[in-house]
Order: C-alpha cells, then structure tokens, then sequence
C-alpha cells in the first residue's frame, strides 16, 4: 500500500513536460471553441493571482512590451530551466568540443534515470527507436531533453557539458534573477543522503528546508559525481523512491532553480533574432528547440517557433520565441507556483491553446494587453 500510494504521487508529481503533437492539436480545437479573451481561463489566473506574485507573464510583439505582470518576480523554473543546458550544447558544438555525431550507448544514460519520476517521459522517447538500438547519437540526446524532457538525457548533457560551463552560460546571457543550476535527478536523492548523514525520518523535511542554498547544491553535486564513480543499482533506485514522500517532493519543486519570465523574454529574444549567437550555433541550437515545428499548427503560421515547459504538481512554467509568416516575432514567459490540483489542470489543459492564439490572433492579443494591463 505504501509503496503503490507513493510511486502513483510521484507519476502525479515528478511530470516535467515538453512539447507534444497532443497538446498543441487539443490547443487547434479550443481554439474553434473560443475566440474571445474575456473568458479567457489564463488571463482570469493571471488577473486573480497577480498579486501575491505566484503567477509570472512577460510577452513582447515586435520588440514592444505589450505585458509585464511580475516579471522581476524570481519562480522554480522546472524543466524550463533545460533551454540553458540546450544553448550550451549548440555553443560547444559550434567550437568543436562535442561532436553532435558521436553515439553514446543509451546504458549511459541509464545511470541517471530513476522510474516513476518523469511521467514516462525517458520512456517516450526511447520508444522512437528500434528495440534493437544500443546507441543515439548526443544530438538525438539533446532533442530529447527539449522534446520529450527527458531527465535522464539532461543529466547526460550535464555531464558531458560540464555543469560550471553551463552556469557559465548564465552569466554570459547577463540574466539578472537566473539562479545556478544543478542535476535533476541526483537532487531528488538528497534526502535519501541525509537519512543516511544520521537525520532522522521525522526531521527530514524541515532539514531539507533548512540547508543553505549552497549546501543544497553542493550536495546534489556531490551524489551526482558518486554516480559517475558507482551508479545506482535498479533495487537501489527503487528503494530510494520510498523516500520521497509528498512533502519531501515539495521542498523539492520549491528550491529548482529559479529564475524571472523577463530573465526568459529576453533569452527567447536573442534566440528568435537570430542575430546573437552566429549561425553555426544556431545550425545545432534550432534543430533542438525549435521541435515545434513539426507541428502542423506551428508549419502554415510560422517560420520559426522555439518552445520549452516544466512543471511539477505545484509548478506549470512555459517560455516560447515565434517568428510567423509575416515576419512579426513574439517571445514570451508564463511562471506560476504554489498551484492547487484544480489550477494544475486548468493550466495544463488551456496554456498550449493561450499560445497559439497570440501568436495568431491580434484581437487575442489586444484583449490580452487590455485585461492584464488595467
């Protein structure tokens, strides 16, 4: 009972989204559904939660600020955070430090890959490949941090990267909330360490809550680099799970690393101009992010499209760039926390249609400006 009870709240919890063909398709039918933004669902959220700054949305059209709402507000950015990791990949390849060609046996990937705590995500992007398979190449790897969130491919690419490099990065983009980031999936073990350090059971929470933001991440590097030297049995990784019961999952989702929808905005702008990174950076950069645009709805609207999400049970966060057929660029940010199951699923089910209609629809987006700036 307690392990099934515990394994199904970590299938209802640890679901870092990415990108799918179902969600933007069920985002094509809303939108018939509704043309108006007066009863718009996310707009209501924003409206009813702006002010005690849960809820974080930042849009340009044109290089023009059409809404700010808290968006110096620093929030967990979940698996949002893997567009860092993705522009590190496409800057080393550029340099010739990675070769995006190189196949790497997908029994490496294996050591950073903990079931039940990604909503089957890994599992979904292994099942494009032939049973048979024993390798990808590290481009394929990274697709499928951004396409699929895979936790175990981002891990990889933390490794192979090298986590200062990617840190690096942040402070080369001159983001100015960005806090630094670390593995995924070694921080979920944290409490296991501890328990292990002579914590007891019943204290484990409040010291997780305690711990200094640097011991905190210090700690997660340090069982991440013990990974390297002596992976994780599969009894082991399942045994570990029992640790991580819903308020430890908690502290978990609120101490990712967080960062602001302007931190992101301006991100997104320097990735839909085109113009900041050269074009051999973006010649492995777009391929990884801009997976969107293998979806019909994205293919007769947009010449480019960039998009990436996270979420955990208490956190939904989004961060898209657009270039459309006219030539008119959007870049954009929602965050939001400390969300009940009622406002996860409203969230979940209407953010992919609130995307694709300021994209398209300019009476959308005059109504969104209209409502969120009074």
């Amino acid at each position: 009972m307690g392990r099934t009870f515990k394994i199904f709240s970590l299938l209802l919890l640890l679901w870092l989204i990415g990108c799918s063909k179902e969600s933007t398709q069920q985002s094509k039918e809303e939108d018939k559904k509704d043309n108006g933004g007066e009863n718009d669902p996310i707009i209501k959220f924003i409206q009813d939660n702006k002010k005690n700054e849960n809820v974080a949305f930042s849009m340009h059209w044109n290089d023009q600020n059409v809404v700010d709402i808290n968006s110096n507000k620093a929030l967990p950015l979940a698996s949002t955070a893997k567009i860092i990791v993705a522009i590190e990949y496409a800057n080393q390849a550029a340099e010739s430090l990675i070769d995006p060609r190189e196949e790497i046996a997908l029994e490496e990937l294996n050591k950073y890959y903990l079931p039940y705590t990604d909503g089957g995500a890994h599992e979904a992007w292994l099942d494009q490949f032939e049973n048979s398979t024993q390798s990808v190449s590290l481009e394929e790897i990274a697709k499928g941090m951004i396409g699929y969130s895979s936790n175990a491919n981002t891990d990889y690419l933390i490794e192979k990267l090298g986590l200062d490099a990617i840190n690096n990065r942040v402070n080369e983009l001159n983001l100015t909330h960005h806090e630094p980031l670390y593995p995924f999936t070694s921080t979920l073990w944290i409490g296991h360490h501890l328990l292990n350090e002579g914590v007891e059971e019943e204290d484990l929470v409040e010291s997780l809550r305690n711990m200094s933001d640097e011991a905190y991440r210090n700690t997660s590097r340090r069982i991440f680099d013990e990974w390297q030297k002596t992976p994780l049995t599969d009894q082991e990784k399942m045994d570990g799970l029992e640790v991580l019961t819903m308020d430890i999952q908690r502290v978990w989702s609120d101490r990712l690393p967080k960062a602001s929808t302007n931190d992101y905005t301006q991100i997104m702008k320097k990735l839909n101009g085109k113009d900041y990174y050269s074009e051999q950076v973006h010649s492995y950069l777009d391929p990884v992010m801009e997976q969107m645009m293998n979806n019909p709805v994205y293919q007769t609207v947009a010449e480019h499209v960039g998009f990436k999400g996270g979420s955990t049970a208490f956190v939904l966060t989004m961060s898209m760039y657009a270039t459309d057929n006219k030539g008119n660029q959007m870049e954009m940010a929602f965050f939001s926390n400390d969300l009940n199951s009622e406002e996860f699923e409203l969230l979940s089910e209407q953010i992919s249609n609130f995307q694709v209609k300021l994209l398209t629809e300019e009476t959308f987006r005059d109504e969104v400006q209209e409502q969120l700036n009074k």
